[in-house]
């Protein structure tokens, strides 16, 4: 078979084997990681924690740490304070002329501003860690006897301590699996994390199904699973659909070390409908947890605070899904217009002798495009949105599951599949390079040139 060979072929390319290896043993580090419980705690008594993270926006925490949040592991805030500290860096980005003029130093600046992240990333988790401590006994109802060690100052200093060096572990990790890997390694913690609760939360609906009661049996469980496909089948596309901007050379360099004047050589500008990739989902999920934190703060005895409570605390209702799908339009939108430099596309295009037919190269090249990316992205933004709140319409239409209901679209199924893609995009470029057939489409044309 074509997959069998070019799993094959995967082998062949010694850096490509040693960087897959490299990523497979780090992410099974930080899944071994996620079982490790803070020291002091008697893992055999958190079944408060772990009944309180199957369900609700808990559930959701949980799924992004793999199940480090419900077995207070050292792992326990993940990697979301990064994702926070990234939100809160390009944010100021736009204010502070000093991270603008970093924005534009090219690879210098960038390396400041991951340093101004991975800090605001310490000085967050610097803030979550004491607060998750103090929400294991009175919120998830952790007795008392399984803190072994008490309650005191030396449990309190030494496991924030350990959280926060868990996070940024979990941070380099990240890192050098962009660096030394294959790739979007932030993301592949996440998604590994998601994966990682799939099987038990399949499991979980199937013998609810199951058992009878006019649940639906085993004719209920194909029908999600179709209806799951389907969904997949509208993400695939959502993250692969572009707008192919027609494109003219004057002149170009021919194969061969000859230099030819090729006069309508007509070539295709790709622009992604969804350009911001699974980053606006991240994003919008991390915020989402700020509602239900100013909802406690004004107090049980406010009725603003319980209501902000009940309605942000339920990722399937309704308030909760309104607030984040526009969220995640606002956040496709801003997140499209700092990693789109439609500037510099009309730039390399003018010194490559390239236009747009009826446009004029430059200035107005780069409103065009920019025009182009803006009518593109409001559907886009949309058809995110619309995916992100589907497991709520799938838990009133079919009375799924909560766990298993997270993966019909919303974070969980959206970083999926871009994660996958991305990285099949990067084992791909491998491939091509060394002339094999890919593990996409586009790899059939490239072996006849072999």
């Amino acid at each position: 078979m074509k997959i069998i060979d070019t799993l094959k072929n995967v082998w062949k390319i010694t850096e490509l084997k040693d960087r897959i290896i490299l990523t497979l043993g780090l992410l099974l580090v930080y899944r071994f990681g996620a079982q490790v419980v803070l020291p002091g705690i008697d893992a055999s008594q958190l079944g408060g924690l772990q009944d309180g993270a199957d369900s609700g926006i808990l559930g959701i925490l949980n799924m992004f740490t793999g199940g480090a949040f419900a077995n207070a592991s050292v792992f326990a805030l993940g990697i979301m304070p990064y994702i926070s500290a990234s939100i809160v860096v390009q944010l100021m980005g736009i204010a502070i002329p000093y991270l603008q003029k970093l924005q534009k130093e090219g690879a210098s600046g960038q390396k400041k501003i991951t340093q101004i992240t991975r800090w605001l990333t310490i000085i967050i988790c610097l803030f979550q860690a004491p607060g998750y401590l103090a929400s294991l006994q009175p919120a998830f109802g952790i007795p008392s006897t399984a803190f072994l060690l008490g309650t005191g100052p030396t449990f309190y200093i030494s496991s924030v301590i350990i959280l926060v060096t868990g996070c940024i572990f979990a941070m380099w990790l990240g890192e050098k699996i962009t660096d030394k890997g294959i790739g979007n390694g932030i993301s592949l913690l996440i998604m590994v994390g998601i994966i990682a609760t799939l099987p038990q939360s399949f499991l979980q609906n199937a013998s609810a199904r199951l058992d009878g009661g006019g649940n639906g049996g085993l004719m209920m469980i194909l029908i999600e699973l179709v209806v799951w496909f389907v969904i997949i089948l509208a993400s695939i596309m959502l993250v692969m659909a572009v707008r192919k901007i027609a494109v003219q050379y004057a002149r170009r360099t021919a194969s061969g070390g000859y230099e030819k004047n090729v006069f309508g050589n007509r070539q295709f500008l790709p622009l992604k409908l969804n350009a911001s990739g699974v980053m606006p989902i991240i994003f919008a999920q991390a915020i989402m947890f700020v509602p239900s934190l100013i909802g406690k703060s004004f107090g049980s005895s406010s009725e603003v605070g319980q209501w902000m409570q009940a309605q942000f605390n339920d990722p399937f209702g309704l308030w909760y899904n309104i607030v984040f799908a526009l969220l995640i339009i606002i956040f496709t939108y801003f997140y499209t217009a700092i990693t789109v430099p439609t500037n510099k596309m009309a730039d390399d295009l003018k010194r490559s002798g390239g236009f747009i037919p009826g446009i004029r190269p430059g200035t107005e090249t780069s409103e065009y495009l920019d025009k182009i990316m803006s009518q593109i992205t409001l559907p886009g933004s949309i058809f995110l949105a619309l995916i992100a709140v589907f497991p709520a319409v799938i838990v009133k239409l079919m009375n799924v599951q909560g766990g298993w209901a997270l993966f019909f679209g919303g974070t969980s199924l959206l970083i999926m599949v871009g994660v996958a893609i991305d990285t099949m995009q990067q084992v791909n470029s491998y491939l091509l390079n060394k002339h094999y057939d890919g593990l996409m489409k586009t790899g059939k044309n490239r072996k006849a040139v072999a």
